[in-house]
């Protein structure tokens, strides 16, 4: 059976986060999207822990229920999940590794942060920042148990990932060492894509996962990994993420932000409003043309000086998405935070059903027949990938369009109530 996953995300207790990312909220927010299996986020958080404990209710094989589901046989389930920021020196250079782990149970997320506190400081912010080298923690995990799961997170994020321009490593190899093994996934983060990865030989044995890592309800699900598993557990995840182990549990396909609109895609330096393909900067030999400084590079020109194949080995499946309020927001010409938008994407989940089902799946007729023939001409493009991008750079999110100037719904037609 197929399971929606978004693994990656952040609680309330991180920094620039919702407050509305607690139990509760994540419960909620994942039946609108269509998340059967969502992270808890931050369990290194005490205050958290406790959350947890006091609304989730264990289902076995590291799966968790919300204590107050309404019931529905597609209930989301919950898999305790964090992410930590290692920040360390290594061969001379400042290495700053973001890693996303995956707990098998509440009594080894409590023994694991117990041994977490003797080495660092988890008790300021919902993602740690440790001063021990990854390759270490990931040691001092695994002796607590060796149910839990590793992946490198957003791998590609030139400040914070192990493949990082600015932090990172070369290989996975030289940054895990002889723990390497046990590194079974990496996440592909916002800025890459399933085929850029498909250019590294050395990732040809590792599964390429996606998740939202989102800091709102709204960016829940705009990237996620579908698995297909025998049952829902831990350990059937860690199956599937070992490539080609298993035919009953494996990754079927990914969900995908287009990478351009990623914040790290292209490279540039934003203060000078600068932003260049990997060959042009190759030309400008990395330097902004403005202020004469270096710009920061993006994943794309990463991917680039590491790959060792011109063209990529499909080693995969995935699938594009552009999240529904966007799409809404581009077909009324509106901002995604407005009123409007807001009242037609609760119509649209409430009338169809939830939001992956509206992207992915639902006849494109039967979308058009709700009112706005606009609405369901945006989710066909997405779906064939007719689509706008202004690339991302420097910390910028890239910017999506699915309208030309001028198609969008009229001002009066966007008038009318809608369905």
């Amino acid at each position: 059976m197929k399971y929606i996953a978004d693994l990656h995300l952040h609680s309330r207790y991180s920094r620039a986060t919702s407050p509305d990312l607690n139990i509760a909220g994540l419960y909620k927010g994942a039946k609108v999207k269509g998340i059967d299996i969502i992270g808890t986020g931050d369990f290194t958080f005490a205050a958290y822990v406790k959350e947890m404990e006091d609304n989730l209710e264990a289902v076995g094989g590291g799966m968790y229920r919300f204590k107050g589901g309404d019931g529905d046989k597609a209930e989301p389930l919950f898999l305790l999940t964090s992410e930590i920021a290692n920040i360390y020196k290594r061969g001379g250079k400042a290495r700053r590794i973001h890693t996303c782990i995956v707990a098998p149970g509440l009594p080894e997320v409590k023994e694991l942060n117990k041994a977490l506190g003797k080495v660092g400081n988890i008790k300021s912010d919902g993602r740690p920042i440790l001063g021990m080298d990854v390759a270490r923690m990931a040691e001092l995990i695994w002796s607590i148990s060796k149910d839990f799961i590793i992946i490198p997170a957003h791998a590609w994020t030139p400040w914070f990932a192990i493949f990082g321009s600015k932090s990172g490593f070369d290989t996975i190899e030289e940054c895990f060492g002889d723990l390497t093994p046990n590194i079974y996934a990496i996440e592909t983060g916002l800025s890459s894509d399933p085929m850029m990865n498909w250019r590294l030989s050395q990732l040809d044995n590792i599964s390429l996962v996606s998740n939202s890592d989102a800091h709102s309800l709204p960016n829940l699900g705009r990237e996620a990994t579908v698995f297909e598993l025998e049952k829902p557990t831990v350990k059937n995840i860690e199956i599937a993420l070992q490539k080609n182990k298993s035919e009953k549990n494996k990754i079927a396909y990914t969900i995908e932000f287009y990478p351009q609109e990623g914040k790290y895609h292209y490279d540039g330096h934003l203060t000078c409003k600068v932003s260049m393909a990997p060959e042009e900067t190759k030309k400008h030999k990395g330097i902004c043309p403005k202020c004469k400084r270096p710009m920061t590079l993006g994943v794309d020109y990463r991917v680039s000086e590491l790959a060792d194949r011109l063209e990529p080995k499909k080693n995969g499946e995935f699938k594009y998405i552009v999240p529904l309020q966007e799409i809404i927001a581009d077909a009324l010409d509106q901002g995604k935070g407005s009123k409007r938008v807001q009242e037609t994407y609760q119509s649209m989940i409430k009338e169809l059903g939830n939001e992956f089902s509206i992207l992915l799946d639902i006849p494109i007729e039967k979308i058009a027949q709700l009112g706005l023939p606009e609405l369901a001409e945006g989710v066909r493009r997405v779906r064939v990938g007719e689509i706008y991008i202004e690339p991302g750079f420097d910390g910028k999110y890239g910017v999506v369009k699915v309208f030309k100037s001028g198609e969008q719904v009229s001002a009066r037609a966007r008038q009318k109530t809608l369905f």
